[in-house]
């Protein structure tokens, strides 16, 4: 089955990237590996189209989408028969990624984590960033159907029928889509599976734990929300917005 694996970027640094992106070729094999790149300068175009990475493609806007956004964007053009997505800084070695994959053989959506019993991880969050990602991953636990350790792991898997369920359904263009893919997913009745890996801790996310906290936390009501809403919650609907548009009609 044909894999295509979207890696987006803002700001990377850039021989990490190459490193990463020639080890997810090499172990992966997949036939689209592709770099949704957001505000680049062009050294960093220039150095990512010279790489020797047979499935690469890269893919510029000269504005900052958002990671969710890219995603999609990615996800759109791929066309392959499974699709997967990685953070740019490499967090997930590529053998954890093949293995997140390797999960839609019983499962349409499979979910890398970190923070389950049974995963690795390697280095050290700060106290800040663990707190609020655990105190998140708390909540979500209990608002959402899909019961996870871990909803924001950078390494997520679905099939194409998946993604053809889940793609109008999808609102938010920043790191809430993780959520949002999990939420909507679930309440459509999709089989969601959570893949403890070997996480590395990398230094220098271009994310703010403390500023971002109030706005994933109104992003997870809203999730909830909108999976309620598929499932016709008389309330749920009741408080329906009708002017939201899902990120794949968005130009």
């Amino acid at each position: 089955m044909g894999l295509g694996v979207v890696v987006p970027a803002f700001r990377p640094a850039v021989p990490r990237l190459e490193t990463y992106l020639r080890e997810v070729d090499a172990v992966l094999e997949p036939e689209v590996l592709r770099v949704e790149l957001d505000v680049p300068d062009a050294a960093t175009i220039e150095s990512l189209s010279a790489l020797d990475v047979p499935s690469l493609e890269v893919n510029t806007v000269p504005y900052r989408r958002g990671k969710g956004a890219a995603v999609t964007a990615g996800f759109e053009v791929i066309g392959t028969e499974r699709l997967a997505f990685t953070d740019a800084d490499g967090s997930t070695p590529a053998s954890e990624l093949a293995r997140v994959v390797e999960a839609l053989a019983a499962a349409d959506v499979a979910a890398g984590s970190r923070r389950h019993p049974d995963a690795v991880v390697v280095g050290h969050q700060t106290y800040a960033r663990r707190f609020l990602g655990d105190g998140f991953s708390w909540l979500a636990r209990r608002l959402l159907d899909a019961k996870l350790y871990d909803y924001q792991c950078g390494a997520k898997a679905l099939t194409a029928e998946a993604w053809e369920v889940v793609r109008r359904h999808i609102y938010e263009p920043g790191f809430a889509w993780d959520v949002e893919l999990l939420a909507m997913a679930a309440a459509l009745g999709l089989e969601v599976v959570e893949v403890p890996i070997r996480w590395e801790d990398r230094p220098g996310s271009t994310v703010s734990p403390v500023r971002t906290s109030a706005s994933m936390a109104k992003a997870l009501v809203v999730a909830r929300h909108r999976a309620r809403r598929l499932q016709d919650s008389t309330l749920h609907g009741v408080i329906a917005r009708g002017d939201e548009v899902a990120l794949v009609d968005r130009e």
